[in-house]
């Protein structure tokens, strides 16, 4: 069994979310299915102590993670608007991409450009009688369960049923 291994900027950034925190050491990077809870501009502070205004994405469950103009054009298409406020709610893939910055090739965190694949929620699913109960309940709606699962408009009726 491999050891976790620490990378060295999880130690100088532990703020924010960086690609650091999707590398584990293995060979493949880890992918990360994040929900945005608010996009707003605030004061950060660098590691070299310097401040300055950054826009800064909320994720539900996880660090912040500073947005730079490649990832907000590439969160503009996904969602279909230019407007951060129009991205609160919405799911998107974080991965690690090597990038030419600086002079050098480096990690960066960045957006998938489509949607993240979302489970099935089938009548099999361990999740399906809850979900069920929820909606006959008036706790939930199909529209609040498409934004966890994929339901297929058969799916739909049965659970609606």
């Amino acid at each position: 069994m491999e050891t976790q291994k620490t990378h060295w900027k999880k130690l100088t950034h532990p703020d924010y979310i960086g690609a650091y925190e999707l590398m584990d050491g293995s060979a493949e990077n880890k992918e990360l299915v994040v929900t945005i809870t608010k996009v707003v501009r605030e004061q950060v502070t660098g590691a070299d102590g310097k401040k300055e205004e950054c826009t800064v994405c909320h994720l539900n469950g996880q660090k912040p993670m500073i947005l730079n103009a490649t990832n907000q054009k590439t969160m503009a298409k996904l969602f279909s608007s230019p407007f951060i406020e129009d991205w609160t709610g919405k799911k998107m893939t974080l991965y690690v991409a090597k990038v030419k910055a600086f002079g050098d090739t480096v990690d960066a965190l960045r957006v998938r450009p489509s949607a993240p694949k979302l489970p099935d929620l089938t009548p099999t699913h361990p999740k399906w009688e809850d979900a069920k109960k929820a909606v006959i309940a008036g706790n939930t709606t199909i529209e609040a369960i498409r934004k966890s699962y994929t339901l297929s408009s058969d799916n739909e009726k049965l659970l609606a049923a």
